[in-house]
């Protein structure tokens, strides 16, 4: 996350992208950001709020609902095929067509004996926001124990895409906490990663939200959440954890009837290759760390954003980076007076201020080159974006910061 200056609203306009495509639900909406979140404040960082009519910073494929969002891993552990078996009798919904109606009793078929209320839902059909609509249905379920909310939504993703490979992954534990991440294979090939986590990251409230994501081999994606409130939001906590087990969100996830509604979706479009694939940001940024700093943790992939904890002997600071190879179109929003102009064209600005949550500090260089190559380098006082600070100020000064970001490595042909 950045500070106000570097903000774009991913979450509030995820949400109403879920909202709009969900046919009026946003049940997944945390879950699939918790998920994305890495990849989520990667693409929010190429354009931000004070440009005007800039570019969308999540890729929302309308088509089927896929959100082409997450990073991190975990390994892959077989799980028994009794797990995608369900034992109760479902209304029928053709590969043709699914009604609004067909989606909400589908999901109360594959749910325990309970009471439902709030039950909203989306099917197949056509409407006049959306040629391709989403498919989803929530409710909030009550088994005895207390109320819980609980949604699912069907789509297509590319097989072996980027969407159906992010969905085999956990998210990283430096950006959402959580309890346990699971990622299983089921019998047909079918990949389903299972997150034990809370609705807000910071642990602001007790809400807690588990979710399944689901991608069989050939690309059908089905995604359950479920709380221990009667909403994702604004609701009491009403049980101790929400009503489905991990076995029991797998099963919920792998049922057939989802499918037969996938089936009904447009394939999916093709995915166009990810930008800054090639830029090697991690690999970089830890060979221009400053000596003496011990590196406790690292992002996983190595494109055009990477992250760093570092130990200066004073506490861990993260460090991140955002490399973006073409935004001079974006200059002038970006560096005002304030902003410095080397010799050579590069324009270069400091921010010293607060983290996004207020607790931490923050300190960022941005730098451009005149054909507007961009690389950002942010440093906090805190391991992560999500705790509260372990030390005064990060472990790199501006300075360090600035060599960094300006290092012609950034741009130099491996």
């Amino acid at each position: 996350m950045f500070a106000d200056q570097y903000k774009d609203p991913f979450e509030e306009r995820l949400a109403a992208a879920l909202h709009e495509t969900g046919g009026g639900f946003d049940t997944n909406r945390t879950a699939l950001a918790a998920r994305g979140a890495a990849r989520g404040r990667r693409k929010r960082f190429v354009r931000r709020t004070a440009v005007a009519g800039s570019t969308a910073s999540v890729v929302l494929a309308c088509v089927g609902g896929a959100l082409v969002l997450r990073p991190g891993g975990t390994a892959t552990e077989a799980v028994p095929s009794s797990l995608t078996a369900s034992a109760k009798p479902k209304p029928s919904a053709t590969a043709a067509h699914t009604t609004d109606e067909q989606m909400i009793e589908t999901l109360k078929s594959l749910l325990p004996k309970g009471d439902f209320s709030e039950e909203r839902g989306q099917g197949t059909e056509p409407t006049h926001k959306l040629k391709v609509p989403a498919p989803s249905a929530a409710l909030v379920f009550d088994d005895g124990a207390g109320a819980a909310a609980i949604g699912v939504t069907v789509g297509r993703v590319q097989p072996g895409g980027t969407t159906a490979r992010q969905a085999a992954q956990c998210p990283d534990r430096v950006y959402i906490p959580y309890d346990a991440c699971k990622t299983s294979r089921l019998a047909d090939g079918s990949v389903v990663t299972v997150l034990q986590g809370y609705e807000y990251p910071d642990r602001r409230a007790d809400t807690k939200l588990w979710s399944a994501e689901l991608v069989t081999p050939t690309g059908q994606h089905i995604t359950v959440s479920e709380w221990n409130a009667a909403a994702e939001k604004g609701k009491p906590v009403t049980r101790t954890d929400p009503p489905l087990n991990p076995a029991a969100l797998t099963r919920l996830a792998a049922a057939k009837e989802w499918r037969t509604v996938a089936n009904a979706l447009p394939a999916p479009l093709p995915e166009p290759e990810l930008p800054g694939s090639d830029l090697h940001a991690r690999t970089n940024l830890l060979a221009l760390l400053p000596k003496g700093l011990k590196v406790t943790d690292k992002s996983s992939d190595d494109g055009d954003y990477a992250y760093v904890v570092v130990d200066d002997g004073k506490g861990k600071s993260m460090v991140q980076v955002n490399v973006q190879p073409d935004m001079l179109d974006s200059a002038g929003d970006l560096f005002g007076s304030n902003s410095e102009t080397l010799p050579d064209g590069t324009r270069v600005a400091v921010k010293q201020g607060p983290g996004d949550r207020g607790h931490q500090v923050m300190w960022t260089v941005d730098t451009m080159r005149a054909d507007g190559k961009r690389v950002v380098i942010s440093a906090f006082n805190a391991g992560t974006q999500i705790e509260p600070a372990t030390r005064e100020t990060p472990a790199l000064t501006i300075a360090q910061m600035r060599k960094m970001a300006l290092d012609a490595r950034w741009w130099s042909v491996s």
